[in-house]
Parts: C-alpha cells; sequence; structure tokens
C-alpha cells in the first residue's frame, strides 16, 4: 500500500467515524474515548503486523518504508474509532453478551475480509499458507472489539451511563 493510499482510507475512515458519531448520538467524552480505544488497539495492530510479518504469517511489502507505522498506527486508530461507538450502542441497548458477540461476529468475518483484499491487492499484503494465519487474523479481530471497546469504556465510562438525548 502506498503512503498515498494509506493516507486516502484514513480520511474515509475518518468520514467514517464522524458519521458514526453523528448517527450514534455521541457526546464529546465518548468521541474522546472512541479515539482512546482506536490509539491502543493501534499499538496492539502495529505489534500485530510485526509479528505475523517475523513468523511469516504474512507478508507487507511497504513495511520497510519510513512513514509505513506511523501511517499504519493513525489509520488503525481512527479506522477502529467508528466501531467502537457502534459496539458502545449495541451493548447500551443489547448489553454485555451482545457484546461478547460482536466479537466473536468480527473474528469470524474478519479474516475472509483480509484474505479477499489480499488477493484483490497483493501489494498490499500476503499471506502464507496454512491455519495459523487465519488464527492469528481472527484473534486480532477479536482483540480489535474487546481492547478497544474497554479502552472506551475505562474512558468514557460504561454505556448505559450514557444518556441519549440530544443537545
Amino acid at each position: 500500500m502506498t503512503t498515498g493510499q494509506m493516507m486516502l482510507m484514513t480520511v474515509l475512515y475518518l468520514a467514517a467515524f464522524v458519521a458514526a458519531a453523528y448517527f450514534t448520538r455521541a457526546k464529546v467524552r465518548r468521541i474522546a474515548g472512541a479515539l482512546a480505544g482506536g490509539a491502543v488497539f493501534a499499538v496492539i495492530g502495529v505489534l500485530a503486523v510485526a509479528m505475523g510479518e517475523a513468523q511469516n504469517w504474512w507478508r507487507v511489502p511497504k513495511a520497510h518504508a519510513s512513514p509505513f507505522w506511523l501511517l499504519l498506527w493513525l489509520g488503525l486508530a481512527v479506522s477502529c474509532a467508528p466501531v467502537y461507538l457502534i459496539t458502545w450502542r449495541v451493548a447500551r441497548r443489547f448489553g454485555g453478551r451482545s457484546l461478547a458477540l460482536c466479537a466473536l461476529v468480527s473474528g469470524i468475518i474478519g479474516p475472509p475480509r483480509d484474505y479477499f483484499y489480499a488477493a484483490t491487492f497483493p501489494s498490499w499484503m500476503v499471506f502464507s499458507p496454512g491455519i495459523t494465519p487465519v488464527v492469528a487474523d481472527a484473534t486480532i479481530y477479536v482483540l480489535l472489539v474487546v481492547v478497544g471497546h474497554g479502552v472506551m469504556r475505562m474512558f468514557a465510562g460504561p454505556a448505559k451511563d450514557d444518556s441519549l438525548q440530544t443537545g
């Protein structure tokens, strides 16, 4: 993935974050919590990409370019933040079990999504054969929901504590 592509995707995810904040009626504290959750998970995501490269589970061709890791962290932080606003609303409406279901569903649909992108854009990422890369990728997706939502909750409080009144 080129630097320009990474920046474009980050801007598009930022637009998705703004839309998610609007449609979920999130207040400033919840928005800040979602961004904090994204920032913390992005550290885990960057470490996971590096670990997967070291273990030969996948290869990211541009990983040795100097701005790559910073742009990857920024892109992950911004792209995960809308997820946390959505999981906040899910947890507020349906409770903790639904949040666990969100984590499970994320772990199930994440790897096929990544494998589709890797097959479509092999210059972005190439997966090694076998089940290990699939399990590792699924684990990262589960952590995306669990860690990021947990950080948001620590930062902004439980979902049930928020009022949804506008104004």
